[in-house]
């Protein structure tokens, strides 16, 4: 197995030192925040994964640019590491199922977290959205035309819930916790979300920091959750377990 390290701006011993300190954080939420304030301003950067179905896969450490995915693929295996090589190994885990390196064993849908990630994150839309939640079967990676968004992966059938955002109220921001991921839910054939995101509760304020592709912005950033939402479909909430 190959790997391709890019740290950009950090170093393995800069990481390191984070890993450390982060570890101190008892509370998951709190880890997580703490481990993504840093990553506040890194440049949005696409297709940063090495893989496909005629390319070898690679193990990717990309810190230099980020897409939405890739910045919670980091965050979540770094919350669960205290070390650069314990990152490394936590990122097979988190990104792969079984931890096995490969283009057919990436988790490329968000709800995939839920299927195959299932010791690291509870799907918690339910418990949080309570009667507003909608269910809906999706047949992921089959577009409207029949074709695949992904060549040479399956169509898998989910049932997916997800929380209306005209129903998304002061209630249900209350029920969210800091470090929770959410995923924008998009009504799109062969997706489950368009975009994801981290919770993060600070001072009264509930924040989606993400890694946005918005040409005005196009780098991590903080937004105001309920003004990111409002003109979106829905929230898909995975909440990480304690180790």
């Amino acid at each position: 197995m190959n790997e391709r390290i890019i740290l950009g701006k950090w170093s393995a011993a800069s990481i390191h030192e984070l890993l450390v300190e982060a570890s101190k954080i008892d509370d998951t939420g709190s880890r997580i925040a703490f481990l993504s304030r840093p990553f506040l301003g890194t440049p949005y950067g696409e297709s940063t994964l090495v893989g496909g179905p005629a390319t070898p896969e690679e193990l990717v450490v990309n810190l230099a640019a980020l897409d939405c995915f890739t910045f919670i693929d980091y965050i979540e295996a770094m919350r669960m590491a205290s070390s650069f090589k314990e990152f490394l190994e936590a990122l097979k885990r988190v990104r792969y199922r079984e931890g096995i390196v490969s283009y057919a064993g990436r988790n490329h849908f968000f709800t995939d977290w839920k299927e195959y990630n299932g010791p690291l994150v509870s799907d918690v839309t339910g418990l949080i959205g309570k009667d507003r939640v909608r269910r809906t079967p999706k047949t992921l990676n089959l577009r409207s035309d029949g074709s695949p968004f992904l060549e040479g992966l399956p169509a898998r059938v989910r049932s997916v819930e997800y929380i209306p955002s005209a129903m998304i109220d002061e209630d249900v921001l209350g029920e969210l916790r800091n470090g929770d991921y959410a995923g924008i839910y998009t009504g799109v054939d062969g997706l489950d979300v368009s975009h994801v995101g981290i919770v993060i509760k600070e001072k009264g304020w509930v924040y989606l920091r993400h890694a946005s592709s918005a040409a005005a912005s196009r780098r991590v950033l903080d937004q105001l959750f309920g003004d990111y939402i409002r003109e979106k479909p829905g929230i898909v909430v995975l909440r990480p377990l304690p180790e």
